[in-house]
């Protein structure tokens, strides 16, 4: 188990290393044809640049992992044609890439946010929360947390105290002001996460490390410079970079690709078992066949049957449109014909 990260402003301390993007799938069940998609999406943008590529294992929400699922969402990416440099699979200088492996790292980060004043406990439930009727309500149907809520003061060493970290929720304190971003699909986007969200929890009252706290440590400490990631992440993004300021780093690149939608108009899900890549590996589709739909429907040219390095060698993020992209229900059978 490698030591844990320095404080920040080391987390964010920049790097003499080339472009690095990510791909983090959370082990929930077979790699599905979206999370091909923006897998494809963010190993040509890498690949493209000449960059490195990181495979890593979002697991920490332990009742929702599938045994084996990791094991099988690499495989079928590497059948795909897909690699990487660094991940559970290879190893790498950035490791561990489950991020169940990695708590160390996270408590040496929320000790860094406690010390620049930019954490505290709270007690305030979800029910609480939604209590607060009279407050317009977020996309996780929350409203903001308000600011009244906030402890008054809180004692140097808090964090290191049981009394004050007992049954509570540790949130981050999100300053007034607009965040703002260019995404390289989306465009010019802005946000003040103050009166969209408020102060967010970066850990639960159980002791699991959120999504936010997780993703934006294991950027900073394995160096990502680019995030090419689904469309319905984008709306952590503002969040995720106040809190990259907050340790002392300097944000990535962004772009939000498109979804796949099945004839419902609703996002393709791992429920959706017959449009996984499994699925589709059993029968007997080609990996050039998918890898040249997917193409397609990131704007890469017509859908024809294609490698991943021949994907890369062209692709150009610029052509990438957000609008959802409907899925065929014979999707298997059209395969078949590239």
């Amino acid at each position: 188990m490698p030591a844990p990260l320095p404080p920040a402003p080391a987390l964010g301390e920049p790097t003499n290393r080339p472009p690095v993007g990510r791909f983090a799938p959370s082990p929930t069940g077979d790699l599905h044809v979206g999370s091909a998609l923006a897998a494809l999406a963010a190993w040509a943008s890498a690949r493209r640049q000449g960059g490195r590529f990181v495979w890593r294992v979002e697991d920490l929400d332990g009742p929702r992992a599938v045994p084996g699922s990791a094991e099988r969402q690499i495989a079928d990416a590497r059948w795909l044609g897909l690699d990487w440099d660094e991940g559970p699979d290879v190893g790498g200088p950035d490791g561990p890439y489950r991020q169940s492996e990695r708590s160390a790292i996270y408590e040496a980060a929320l000790r860094c946010l406690a010390d620049g004043g930019h954490l505290f406990p709270c007690r305030v439930s979800r029910a609480d929360l939604r209590a607060l009727a009279s407050a317009p309500h977020g996309s996780d149907g929350l409203p903001p947390y308000p600011v009244s809520l906030r402890p008054d003061a809180l004692p140097a060493a808090w964090l290191d105290d049981p009394a004050a970290v007992a049954d509570a929720a540790l949130r981050f304190r999100v300053e007034a002001g607009t965040v703002a971003f260019t995404d390289r699909v989306v465009g010019e986007v802005s946000e003040d996460v103050s009166t969209s969200v408020g102060d967010f929890v970066l850990k639960r009252r159980d002791g699991v490390y959120a999504y936010q706290l997780a993703v934006v440590v294991d950027d900073l400490a394995m160096g990502v410079t680019e995030v090419v990631r689904g469309m319905d992440l984008l709306d952590s993004t503002a969040r995720q970079i106040r809190l990259i300021e907050a340790l002392g780093g300097t944000p990535p690149t962004y772009a939000h690709v498109p979804l796949l939608v099945g004839a419902d108009g609703e996002k393709l899900s791992k429920r959706d078992e017959g449009l996984t890549v499994r699925s589709l590996r059993e029968a007997s589709v080609a990996p050039e066949a998918l890898v040249g739909w997917l193409a397609a429907a990131l704007g890469q040219g017509d859908a024809r049957s294609r490698t991943p390095a021949a994907v890369a060698a062209t692709f150009e993020i610029g052509r990438v449109r957000p609008a959802p992209v409907p899925v065929p229900a014979d999707l298997a059978h059209r395969l078949h014909t590239l």
